[in-house]
Protein backbone atom coordinates (compact mmCIF):
# COMPACT_ATOMS: atom_id res chain seq x y z
CA UNK A 1 0.00 0.00 0.00
CA UNK A 2 1.38 3.60 -0.94
CA UNK A 3 1.78 5.60 2.18
CA UNK A 4 -0.81 9.33 1.20
CA UNK A 5 1.99 11.19 1.24
CA UNK A 6 4.91 9.71 -0.62
CA UNK A 7 5.79 10.99 -4.28
CA UNK A 8 5.19 9.34 -7.82
CA UNK A 9 8.24 10.77 -10.19
CA UNK A 10 7.53 10.02 -13.43
CA UNK A 11 10.37 8.72 -15.82
CA UNK A 12 10.16 8.05 -19.88
CA UNK A 13 13.78 8.40 -20.91
CA UNK A 14 17.18 8.74 -19.06
CA UNK A 15 15.52 8.53 -15.55
CA UNK A 16 14.16 5.09 -16.77
CA UNK A 17 17.65 3.74 -16.43
CA UNK A 18 19.85 6.68 -14.22
CA UNK A 19 17.45 7.51 -11.81
CA UNK A 20 20.28 9.14 -9.57
CA UNK A 21 18.01 9.62 -6.30
CA UNK A 22 16.76 7.25 -3.81
CA UNK A 23 13.15 5.52 -4.02
CA UNK A 24 10.68 2.96 -2.71
CA UNK A 25 9.86 1.30 -5.31
CA UNK A 26 9.16 1.62 -9.22
CA UNK A 27 7.02 0.16 -11.81
CA UNK A 28 5.65 0.76 -15.21
CA UNK A 29 2.90 3.80 -15.67
CA UNK A 30 0.98 5.29 -18.20
CA UNK A 31 1.10 8.99 -18.59
CA UNK A 32 -2.30 10.70 -19.33
CA UNK A 33 -1.91 13.92 -21.77
CA UNK A 34 1.49 13.80 -22.57
CA UNK A 35 3.27 11.69 -25.23
CA UNK A 36 7.62 11.37 -25.72
CA UNK A 37 9.00 13.31 -28.57
CA UNK A 38 12.75 13.53 -29.60
CA UNK A 39 12.43 17.57 -29.22
CA UNK A 40 15.15 19.04 -27.48
CA UNK A 41 18.50 20.14 -28.07
CA UNK A 42 21.05 18.99 -25.81
CA UNK A 43 23.89 21.93 -25.08
CA UNK A 44 25.45 19.81 -22.24
CA UNK A 45 24.31 16.01 -21.65
CA UNK A 46 24.33 14.27 -24.90
CA UNK A 47 25.88 17.38 -27.42
CA UNK A 48 27.11 21.13 -26.81
CA UNK A 49 26.06 24.25 -28.15
CA UNK A 50 28.18 24.13 -31.37
CA UNK A 51 27.26 20.23 -32.56
CA UNK A 52 23.43 19.98 -30.09
CA UNK A 53 22.35 16.34 -29.96
CA UNK A 54 18.90 15.85 -29.44
CA UNK A 55 17.00 14.14 -26.57
CA UNK A 56 13.28 13.16 -25.21
CA UNK A 57 10.48 15.85 -24.01
CA UNK A 58 7.04 15.52 -23.06
CA UNK A 59 4.80 16.99 -25.29
CA UNK A 60 1.27 18.00 -24.90
CA UNK A 61 -1.89 14.75 -26.45
CA UNK A 62 -1.86 11.53 -25.93
CA UNK A 63 -0.24 8.93 -23.80
CA UNK A 64 3.26 8.01 -22.75
CA UNK A 65 4.16 4.94 -20.95
CA UNK A 66 7.07 4.79 -18.53
CA UNK A 67 8.33 4.36 -15.38
CA UNK A 68 6.90 5.36 -11.99
CA UNK A 69 9.10 6.02 -8.96
CA UNK A 70 7.71 6.17 -5.17
CA UNK A 71 9.70 8.90 -3.28
CA UNK A 72 8.70 8.28 0.42
CA UNK A 73 7.77 12.20 1.51
CA UNK A 74 10.71 12.37 3.78
CA UNK A 75 13.07 12.08 1.17
CA UNK A 76 11.13 14.68 -1.20
CA UNK A 77 12.90 17.49 -0.84
CA UNK A 78 16.37 16.06 -1.75
CA UNK A 79 14.92 14.30 -4.67
CA UNK A 80 13.43 17.08 -5.87
CA UNK A 81 16.60 19.43 -5.82
CA UNK A 82 18.59 16.67 -7.36
CA UNK A 83 15.81 16.56 -10.11
CA UNK A 84 16.11 20.35 -10.46
CA UNK A 85 19.41 20.12 -10.81
CA UNK A 86 19.73 17.36 -13.41
CA UNK A 87 16.69 18.67 -15.73
CA UNK A 88 16.54 22.63 -15.62
CA UNK A 89 20.14 23.02 -16.29
CA UNK A 90 19.19 25.38 -19.04
CA UNK A 91 15.12 25.49 -18.53
CA UNK A 92 13.88 23.88 -21.83
CA UNK A 93 11.68 21.55 -19.35
CA UNK A 94 8.54 23.05 -16.65
CA UNK A 95 8.27 20.84 -13.86
CA UNK A 96 4.59 19.74 -13.93
CA UNK A 97 2.32 17.66 -11.49
CA UNK A 98 0.30 14.94 -14.27
CA UNK A 99 -1.74 12.10 -13.41
CA UNK A 100 -0.69 8.81 -14.72
CA UNK A 101 -2.01 5.18 -14.77
CA UNK A 102 0.34 2.69 -11.62
CA UNK A 103 -0.95 -0.68 -11.15
CA UNK A 104 -4.15 0.29 -11.97
CA UNK A 105 -4.60 3.47 -9.58
CA UNK A 106 -5.05 6.68 -11.11
CA UNK A 107 -1.79 8.76 -9.28
CA UNK A 108 -0.96 12.32 -9.22
CA UNK A 109 3.01 12.05 -10.74
CA UNK A 110 5.74 14.85 -11.00
CA UNK A 111 7.55 15.18 -13.74
CA UNK A 112 9.02 17.84 -16.78
CA UNK A 113 7.50 18.60 -20.10
CA UNK A 114 9.32 20.30 -23.03
CA UNK A 115 9.03 24.13 -22.90
CA UNK A 116 8.20 25.51 -26.61
CA UNK A 117 9.57 28.89 -25.33
CA UNK A 118 12.65 28.11 -24.75
CA UNK A 119 15.28 28.16 -27.66
CA UNK A 120 16.53 24.35 -26.99
CA UNK A 121 12.83 23.04 -28.19
CA UNK A 122 13.58 21.75 -31.76
CA UNK A 123 9.84 21.50 -32.22
CA UNK A 124 8.64 19.11 -34.85
CA UNK A 125 11.49 17.85 -37.19
CA UNK A 126 11.67 15.45 -39.43
CA UNK A 127 13.28 11.74 -38.97
CA UNK A 128 16.17 12.21 -40.80
CA UNK A 129 17.02 15.48 -38.56
CA UNK A 130 16.39 13.59 -35.91
CA UNK A 131 18.59 10.96 -37.05
CA UNK A 132 21.35 13.29 -37.84
CA UNK A 133 21.02 15.44 -34.39
CA UNK A 134 21.23 12.24 -32.60
CA UNK A 135 23.87 11.00 -34.80
CA UNK A 136 26.59 13.81 -34.63
CA UNK A 137 25.76 14.72 -30.60
CA UNK A 138 28.29 13.99 -27.78
CA UNK A 139 28.12 15.46 -24.49
CA UNK A 140 29.10 14.85 -20.86
CA UNK A 141 27.13 12.19 -20.56
CA UNK A 142 27.78 10.16 -23.46
CA UNK A 143 26.85 9.55 -27.45
CA UNK A 144 23.01 10.35 -28.51
CA UNK A 145 23.10 7.23 -29.96
CA UNK A 146 23.93 5.75 -26.47
CA UNK A 147 20.97 7.73 -25.11
CA UNK A 148 18.45 6.19 -27.71
CA UNK A 149 19.51 2.85 -27.78
CA UNK A 150 19.47 2.85 -23.74
CA UNK A 151 15.93 4.64 -24.05
CA UNK A 152 14.99 1.96 -26.33
CA UNK A 153 16.33 -0.66 -24.20
CA UNK A 154 14.46 0.46 -20.93
CA UNK A 155 10.86 0.46 -22.85
CA UNK A 156 11.84 -2.97 -24.52
CA UNK A 157 12.19 -4.46 -20.84
CA UNK A 158 8.67 -2.99 -19.82
CA UNK A 159 7.35 -4.36 -22.87
CA UNK A 160 7.21 -1.11 -24.95
CA UNK A 161 8.03 -0.23 -28.40
CA UNK A 162 8.18 3.18 -29.18
CA UNK A 163 7.96 3.03 -33.34
CA UNK A 164 9.19 6.03 -33.50
CA UNK A 165 12.51 5.96 -31.47
CA UNK A 166 12.83 2.48 -33.48
CA UNK A 167 13.02 3.59 -36.76
CA UNK A 168 15.19 6.94 -35.55
CA UNK A 169 17.86 4.07 -34.53
CA UNK A 170 17.65 1.99 -37.44
CA UNK A 171 18.16 4.88 -39.73
CA UNK A 172 21.64 4.95 -37.40
CA UNK A 173 22.51 1.85 -38.13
Amino acid sequence: MTAQKDIWVFGYASLMWQPDFDFIERHPALLFGFHRALCVYSYLYRGTRDKPGLVAGLLPGGSCKGVAFRVAEDDWEEVHRKLHEREMVYEVYIPKWMQADIQGNRQQVFGYIANPENDQYAGDINEEEIARLISEGIGTSGTGQEYLENTIKHLRELGIRDQKLERVLAALK
